[in-house]
């Protein structure tokens, strides 16, 4: 069983200021036009990023120990979701600082074998007020190297109607360059050999932040008059490199995925 007694990280504050370069290059990883001042809902992903030294990443290129990393055997992390509320936008110039904390560190048991759910609290501050606030879900499992993911079974699935619709083709370059903006050493990204021959998956994974940040561009690019306030979202299955993505749905009833296949994500947003 995994022991993780006596676990529990104090909380954590990262300041920097927003830049205009991380929006720039993510909009040209979209091909679209940079946001403006205002960064869109989720975007300061881009921002206040861990930068560890580079022997202190483990085989499988994310640090061998962190902060909120699980000390534990063999250690597989997950991205499962997350919920945003939005009180202010972000702006370029703005000095923020993030104060992350541990929500909760759940024990559990899954297709795969035993897991633990652990979910991060991000609240960020701009001149001493608090203007959003995030949580992420991360779901970390012992595995051995080379042993076979236990993937949700791929079954026959629609996107849901409501006259939004975006797609998108994920390959390798847009991969790698997403890794880069986020400055996330994870090898399932990148590396064909290693996610394939140790962890087990089929190709190259698409990132979860992406394809929830896919879902954001729908309400950013079809309702662009109402603004975000909250965002929640389910990660259900990965997605590979090389395979098409479409979002599509309504505020309330989004989802994104390969067409005609069960969704990969599922959410929706308030619109203030």
């Amino acid at each position: 069983m995994i022991d993780l007694a006596g676990w529990a990280p104090e909380p954590v504050e990262t300041t920097a200021r927003i830049d205009p370069w991380p929006g720039e290059a993510f909009a040209a990883l979209l091909d679209v036009e940079p946001p403006g001042p205002e960064l869109p809902p989720m975007w300061h992903g881009f921002h206040l990023l861990d930068h560890p030294a580079q022997a202190d990443l483990g085989d499988d290129g994310h640090p061998a120990h962190g902060h909120f990393l699980p000390p534990m055997p063999d250690r597989r992390r997950m991205f499962a979701g997350g919920r945003l509320e939005v009180r202010t936008p972000l702006r370029v110039g703005d000095l923020v600082t993030r104060r992350s904390s541990l929500v909760s560190v759940v024990p559990k048991t899954g297709r795969s074998g035993e897991m633990v759910l652990v979910t991060q609290r991000h609240e960020f501050t701009v001149d001493g007020a608090l203007v959003q606030v995030e949580e992420q879900d991360f779901a970390y499992r012992s595995q051995p190297a080379g042993t076979a993911r236990a993937l949700a079974p791929d079954a026959p699935g629609e996107l849901p109607a409501g006259g939004w619709r975006l797609d998108l083709a994920p390959d390798a370059p847009m991969l790698f360059r997403f890794s880069a903006l986020t400055y996330n050493t994870h090898r399932i990204h990148y590396d064909h050999p290693y996610v394939t021959g140790v962890e087990g998956y089929p190709g190259l994974v698409v990132h979860g932040p992406l394809l929830a940040l896919l879902l954001l561009e729908l309400p950013r690019r079809f309702a662009p008059s109402r603004r975000v306030t909250g965002f929640s979202y389910r990660l259900r299955r990965p997605v590979f490199a090389g395979t098409p993505v479409a979002a599509a749905g309504s505020p309330d009833d989004l989802a994104a995925g390969v067409p005609g296949r069960s969704p990969a994500v599922t959410g929706g947003v308030t619109l203030g």
